[in-house]
């Protein structure tokens, strides 16, 4: 059946003011087919729009529908991509999803490699599945930014990380999207002794030739879990080796700088800490593009509380409290809740770090820290009245960590309501405070 079928119309709609009808399948949109979301997004944005719809019976009926510019037509289908969601072919030396352990929920195990969820929720792709149909059409429609996993740029060494002989072709891809416009952010996965080093430099070299279509680059050290049995053999960075990409990162951004008037290239948050290395300033991330992957992050958090707190007045007391997070972001929360007793002499806190037994101590960051770990960890441990944690630690939009504990199991063992805070500096003020 076609994903294209209109499971419901929302009341109120431009569709529903049109008459269209749940059980109708939306075929054209002013005579462009309708293949997936991108389709339906690029093409429905009009204040004025002629629908094509085919009937249950067979037939087919036209519809006009007039709506403000760029408003939602209102209809909903059987999935949010009108179509199935495109698995990765690759098998990446250091995917993390190969370093998961049995017995986890079946969702966690699905690799998306899809066009489409790059432009729209802005995942990484690497390119190494995209039609000729569908490389034309994302520059057709102009859909950018998309993001994409490069590693490396050289051809032979993508396809050797990837796994994938048209590994090296995503690199032919990205010089089209750069002459026609298309932004792209990317992302360099960093393993000692494969793609840093001089190769790293090579594909520095290659990125900002593409600039201004090569929009930021974050460099990231590859993440290893304990659960690696017939995997590519891989290990973590070493404090030397770290700090050595950290500084041929920074050296290269600062003639990037000149050049273009951007660093373009930064390493993650998790490079320095590897590395020995303080935190750069605040201008030195711009305008933080590649938050996501960990590149300015606590930064932000640590410059956006400061603010936050400044603005506050002395109390006399808050209610006791206690954060926990990954053993990287750790010293940083410490000195965030110091800045906070600067307002209250008597606050009562505690930061804990957490190790996680259940990934591999190698893994430090707070967003893979699982609900089991924590209750085993905080177990008898003074939290005060209430727990903070980072809001990345919960599947995004549930009550749910990684392991399928939920907030209720952990509140239920430790005896403590927790509260979960989202990676801002003004919320965590907020939530420190009470407010």
């Amino acid at each position: 059946m076609s994903m294209t079928v209109i499971r419901s119309v929302d009341h109120g709609s431009p569709a529903k003011k049109a008459g269209v009808r749940p059980g109708e399948t939306l075929t054209h949109v002013g005579g462009h087919a309708i293949v997936d979301v991108l389709d339906y997004k690029f093409y429905t944005y009009d204040a004025r729009l002629e629908l094509t719809l085919a009937q249950p019976d067979g037939g087919s009926r036209k519809v006009l529908v007039k709506k403000r510019e760029g408003e939602d037509l209102g209809l909903n289908f059987e999935t949010y991509l009108m179509d199935k969601a495109r698995s990765c072919a690759n098998q990446c030396i250091f995917c993390f999803v190969d370093q998961l352990p049995q017995g986890m929920r079946d969702t966690l195990y699905f690799k998306d490699d899809d066009a489409r969820l790059s432009f729209l929720m802005g995942n990484y792709i690497t390119l190494t599945n995209l039609s000729q149909r569908e490389l034309q059409r994302i520059i057709d429609l102009r859909i950018s930014p998309i993001n994409v996993s490069v590693h490396t740029t050289n051809p032979d060494l993508r396809a050797r990380m990837l796994g994938h002989r048209n590994g090296g072709a995503g690199i032919e891809h990205m010089r089209r999207f750069a002459e026609a416009g298309i932004i792209m952010n990317c992302q360099i996965v960093s393993c000692p002794g494969i793609n840093d080093g001089p190769e790293l430099m090579r594909s520095m070299e290659d990125l900002a030739g593409l600039y201004p279509g090569v929009n930021s680059v974050s460099v990231v050290p590859v993440g290893l879990t304990r659960h690696r049995e017939g995997l590519c053999s891989l290990r973590p960075y070493t404090r030397a080796e770290a700090a050595a990409v950290v500084d041929m990162v920074e050296e290269y951004g600062k003639t990037c700088m000149e050049r273009f008037g951007t660093t373009l290239f930064w390493c993650s948050d998790e490079f320095y800490l590897q590395g020995g290395r303080g935190l750069p300033e605040d201008e030195y991330f711009e305008d933080y593009t590649q938050l996501e992957n960990g590149v300015g992050m606590l930064r932000l958090l640590m410059t956006e509380f400061e603010s936050a707190v400044g603005s506050v007045d002395c109390v006399e007391s808050v209610a006791p409290f206690s954060i926990a997070t990954g053993v990287a972001a750790a010293p940083f929360l410490r000195q965030i809740v110091d800045m906070a007793a600067t307002k209250c002499h008597t606050m009562e806190r505690a930061v804990y770090p957490i190790i996680n037994h259940f990934f591999g101590e190698t893994i430090t960051v707070a967003g893979l820290v699982t609900g089991g770990d924590l209750i085993a960890q905080l177990r008898g441990k003074p939290l005060g009245k209430r727990l903070l944690l980072p809001v990345n630690m919960l599947r995004h939009g549930e009550d749910v960590f990684l392991d399928d504990v939920t907030i209720a199991d952990v509140e239920r063992e430790l005896g403590v309501k927790v509260t979960p805070v989202n990676q801002d500096g003004f919320e965590l003020c907020d939530a420190i405070f009470g407010e």
